[in-house]
């Protein structure tokens, strides 16, 4: 469903990988590795159509995603290094803006069972500002809960979490996964996923 064709990102005047080639499938799970500095963001980036590459594609279902972004969009849930809420806004009202960005409209009830699934019960009306940083990286991953996309994009997703909220994402992507999901991430963390068919991609090698 997803296919890179020889794919070359560069930025500045450093190229960071080029003939990059992989597909991705229904139940599949790709970790991409390298090193700091390999790429591996600007790849996510790619792959969710926010950098054009300097050569090669990206397809979903057969046509590249510059053709038909909208439909893409749909399709897709990226969650960055960076959490991309706002601190001056609640739990509640950062899942709202970002639902309603992706044309989608939830239900307060809905927000508060999955902050509450996140163990950010108590919570959700404080600014965000004012939580720890696993606090934070918890509303951002909530969203996952919120959606129902096919594909997801994760960057560094265990980043500032405690050991139970890793055991809960870890199995979030795999009743992802098998539920027909598609996930790439990337991760400095060692962590085992029961669920779908793994795959690899180095941007070291």
């Amino acid at each position: 469903m997803l296919e890179v064709r020889e794919l070359e990102c560069v930025r500045g005047d450093h190229r960071l990988f080029r003939g990059l080639c992989f597909t991705l499938q229904a139940g599949e799970l790709l970790h991409l590795r390298g090193t700091n500095g390999a790429g591996k963001t600007s790849l996510l980036r790619t792959l969710c159509g926010l950098m054009a590459p300097a050569d090669g594609d990206v397809l979903w279902h057969g046509k590249s995603i510059q053709s038909f972004r909208d439909e893409y969009n749909r399709a897709l849930t990226y969650l960055g290094h960076l959490n991309g809420i706002k601190g001056d806004l609640s739990a509640i009202e950062n899942l709202q803006i970002s639902s309603s960005l992706s044309g989608i409209t939830l239900s307060e009830d809905g927000i508060l069972d999955a902050l509450s699934k996140m163990g950010l019960a108590g919570r959700e009306d404080l600014p965000t500002k004012v939580l720890s940083q696993g606090q934070k990286r918890r509303v951002a991953l909530a969203r996952l809960l919120l959606s129902d996309t096919k594909l997801w994009i994760l960057d560094e997703p265990f980043t500032a979490l405690d050991v139970h909220a890793v055991d809960y994402l870890k199995r979030l992507i795999g009743k992802h996964l098998k539920a027909e999901g598609m996930v790439i991430l990337t991760t400095h963390q060692h962590v085992e996923i029961e669920a779908g068919v793994m795959k690899e991609v180095d941007l070291s090698a």
